[in-house]
């Protein structure tokens, strides 16, 4: 199913994102006398046990039920699917392709950077440009949501950790990160973490390792990958994070990027006031932001 995080009439609550509709869970637990977590993050946590109350729930509702708890999708603002993540794990260089264009040699193993969680956004919100940053780029990326605790997790299981996907751009500034001898900076600025349009379960994404990725700067198609063309897929990610760390439910890793980005172009691109980035995952669905300079 595709779970949206959204706000209708100031106040905020999730649900099943369709094609024109948010079916609210709480509304439908409320008519159905049933019990659900309060929020996404908290449905996350939850984990199996809500899942299946949830498809019990679209079992027992008839078209009409479903009709009752249902908002348009143009009377809500959807937000980013995970509120408070643990944690934010980025991988740089996982594509062949990327490395090539960035004249990178491709790590033997995967290289890891962390944003904070108040890098995050939402569909349709702002990506803030601050003045004094000069270079900045996008990189469209799949997203894994970890469903519950994983710790020396061997990449034959590793699959069962995952609650399931959405769409990240890690937004860089390059000026700062390379300025750096760690990425820290450059990738952690508010607004640099948009995530959404919805996390949609394990369950719908039968081959995670062949997603097509495509990103557009202003109707410009900038990147066009797959992600079987990362060079660790997300089986040895989860296997690698996990020996180092222990992983939580509702933590993010945003799995790389493929070849596309502004800094690679010849001569580089990069984004500005009034520009829109839209990315687009497949079968998940599309994210996009307008930069501001603020």
């Amino acid at each position: 199913m595709k779970l949206a995080r959204f706000t209708y009439k100031n106040e905020e609550s999730y649900g099943i994102l369709t094609e024109q509709t948010v079916i609210s869970l709480s509304r439908m637990a409320t008519r159905l006398f049933a019990t659900l977590p309060t929020s996404m993050d908290e449905f996350v946590v939850a984990g199996q046990m809500a899942y299946v109350t949830v498809k019990s729930l679209l079992d027992l509702a008839d078209p009409e039920e479903r009709d009752l708890v249902s908002i348009p999708l143009s009377d809500v603002q959807l937000l980013a699917p995970i509120k408070a993540p643990p944690k934010i794990l980025c991988l740089g260089w996982n594509y062949l392709d990327h490395t090539a264009e960035t004249k990178t040699p491709p790590p033997e193993e995967p290289v890891v950077f962390m944003k904070p969680h108040t890098a995050i956004t939402g569909p349709c919100q702002k990506i803030l440009k601050r003045p004094f940053v000069q270079e900045l780029d996008y990189e469209g990326e799949l997203a894994v949501v970890i469903g519950k605790t994983a710790k020396d997790v061997p990449e034959s299981e590793a699959m069962k950790y995952v609650f399931g996907y959405t769409v990240l751009n890690d937004v860089s500034a390059r000026d700062f990160q390379f300025k750096d001898k760690q990425w820290t900076r450059g990738k952690g600025f508010d607004t640099f973490a948009p995530m959404g349009p919805c996390l949609v379960t394990q369950d719908e994404i039968k081959d995670p390792a062949n997603l097509n990725i495509r990103t557009w700067v202003n109707g410009d198609l900038r990147q066009d990958g797959n992600t079987k063309d990362m060079l660790f897929n997300i089986p040895k990610i989860i296997y690698h994070l996990s020996r180092v760390m222990t992983l939580k439910p509702c933590d993010i890793i945003a799995t790389g990027t493929p070849s596309g980005v502004g800094m690679a172009m010849n001569p580089q691109v990069w984004l500005r006031d009034g520009d829109v980035v839209r990315i687009e995952v497949e079968g998940i669905g599309t994210l996009e932001n307008h930069v501001e300079e603020r």
